[in-house]
């Protein structure tokens, strides 16, 4: 194994076969959590298999070599840990927490089910059915809809264009065999990163991840593919859907920059001011001094590639076409006004504050490192994020606006009367 030099109370170790191990040892608590992280979100799987990830989720800890899903159920409840997985746009995820008598067996229980799952038919079929009713749920909620037509026209081919879910043909159509060869292709050591915290010390740690993960081999036949990662050029365009709902939902949507850009900070930093809470822009202006809005954010994921930059509404059908020229009229200022010196502070001391917030728990903190490293961030991410939103200018903040929040795409949900009056 490869140590590389320590970086506060984190330690990060690179196994001979790949795999990358995050210890920071916690004692604020007798808790051990874990994440294992593999490069093997949604935006992986083909677009005639959407879905296949999120189902792979949902069916991993359902049976493993020797264990059935009671079993497996059994042995972590009866302890009073947690396991589960979970699938994401760019990764897929175990995630595990126990007290620290239980971590050695609940961690031998996790390695087992990672390395040896059985996929049980049965259990593959139930978790399609519940996939599909899940698809149905989602169609009946307006902003779920007006979200993914978004992504739809912003993404066209690209794999963000998905929700993850998949659609009622491509979850029908997916079968164990799909994947037992999703498994095969991304759960493999190099694509994995270990991130444990809590009251165990890096030297046990990885002692017990060295003795269970070490001889597991990276298959010499089978090779992830490349991903295609190109984004459309297509001209900003609006979609309209009429739908029967007591409100109208507006969404603007602006291909923004990935993780891994220098404007990742403004952006960040732009989408608090605008949406974040109830002290925010789009809140104070088209809420509490206009009455326009039920609801209204914004919100800038973090992503590995193009993000999406979006400001969102719920209003009453008569207001719909105000609405839209009001949040429209918002996003535009940020390209022609400097933000005022209190406004910036008040948004970095916003940011700063839920980011020290999200690193409270153990489990919070295998998360948020686990996660940099897996998108290819690295550890020094964390620090450096935090140094990056502190020396944002007004400047920096209307640089970034001015290129990426130009001419949005548009979509809106609501009844067709109301939506009628919105120019296409």
């Amino acid at each position: 194994m490869t140590t590389l030099p320590k970086s506060s109370n984190l330690r990060r170790t690179e196994l001979k076969n790949g795999i990358v191990l995050l210890v920071t040892e916690n004692s604020a608590a007798d808790v051990i959590a874990t994440r294992i992280f593999i490069r093997a979100g949604s935006c992986y799987e083909n677009p005639e298999k959407a879905g296949l990830a999120n189902l792979l989720g949902a069916v991993l800890t359902k049976g493993c070599d020797g264990l059935s899903s009671f079993e497996i159920a059994e042995r972590v409840e009866s302890v009073g840990a947690s396991l589960s997985a979970d699938t994401a746009t760019d990764y897929f995820v175990l995630s595990l927490k126990t007290v620290t008598a239980d971590f050695i067996p609940m961690l031998e229980l996790a390695t087992r089910i990672l390395r040896s799952p059985t996929f049980p038919l049965a259990e593959v079929e139930m978790e399609k059915r519940i996939a599909i009713q899940d698809v149905r749920l989602q169609k009946e909620q307006p902003f779920s809809v007006a979200f993914e037509q978004l992504r739809q026209v912003m993404y066209e081919n690209h794999p963000y264009a998905s929700s993850g879910m998949g659609d009622e043909t491509t979850i029908s159509n997916l079968n164990r065999e799909d994947l037992v060869k999703y498994y095969q292709t991304y759960f493999r050591p190099d694509s994995i990163v270990i991130s444990i915290a809590g009251r165990i010390s890096e030297d046990d740690a990885e002692q017990e991840i060295d003795k269970l993960f070490g001889d597991w081999q990276n298959p010499v036949n089978i090779q992830p593919p490349t991903m295609d990662v190109s984004f459309p050029q297509t001209k900003p365009q609006r979609v309209i859907t009429p739908q029967a709902t007591q409100q109208s939902v507006i969404m603007l949507g602006y291909l923004g920059a990935s993780v891994h850009s220098t404007d990742y900070a403004a952006l960040k930093l732009l989408s608090t001011y605008l949406g974040n809470g109830l002290s925010s822009r789009l809140f104070i202006e088209l809420r509490e001094k206009l009455g326009l809005a039920y609801d209204v954010s914004a919100f800038y994921p973090t992503r590995q590639f193009s993000s999406s930059f979006v400001v969102y509404m719920g209003t009453a059908p008569e207001n719909t076409v105000i609405a839209l020229e009001g949040l429209r009229r918002e996003v535009d200022l940020l390209s022609s006004s400097k933000l005022e010196e209190n406004a910036l502070q008040a948004a970095k001391n916003k940011i700063l504050g839920q980011y020290a917030l999200g690193k409270q728990t153990n489990g919070q903190i295998a998360q948020i490192y686990g996660w940099y490293e897996i998108i290819g961030l690295g550890i020094a991410f964390d620090q450096k994020f935090q140094e990056d939103i502190a020396a944002l200018t007004s400047l920096d903040t209307i640089t970034a606006a001015s290129q990426y929040l130009k001419e949005p795409f548009v979509s809106v949900i609501g009844q067709e009367e109301a939506i009628s009056r919105v120019i296409v």
